[in-house]
């Protein structure tokens, strides 16, 4: 397992797509009008409408195999696999596997 991306909830995800580029020099990775993914000094950031993703951090793993028994895997529209949980306070931790291209 190792560290993938955080996310952000935004007011609008264009605006501050622009804004991390002006600022910090971001690569998009992704962007539609709900989310963006984008990188900056080796790490990634997903900028997510509000009321479409909690704020988290992920956590990438190598395949299906290894998410937790029992937890109910789910789809993103880019194809990647993720699973929700959290830690004791409530802070959400993202589980997620990228199929292989």
């Amino acid at each position: 397992m190792e560290f993938d991306h955080v996310a952000l909830s935004v007011k609008n995800v264009y605006e501050s797509v622009r804004m991390y580029q002006s600022k910090f020099g971001a690569v998009i990775e992704y962007e539609d009008s709900t989310w963006a993914m984008i990188s900056m000094g080796g790490i990634k950031v997903a900028l997510t409408e509000s009321g479409q993703h909690p704020p988290h951090i992920a956590f990438k793993v190598a395949s299906l195999n290894d998410f937790p028994d029992g937890c109910e895997v789910k789809q993103h529209r880019d194809g990647s696999w993720y699973y929700y949980d959290s830690d004791a306070d409530g802070n959400v931790i993202e589980w997620i596997a990228y199929p292989k291209s």
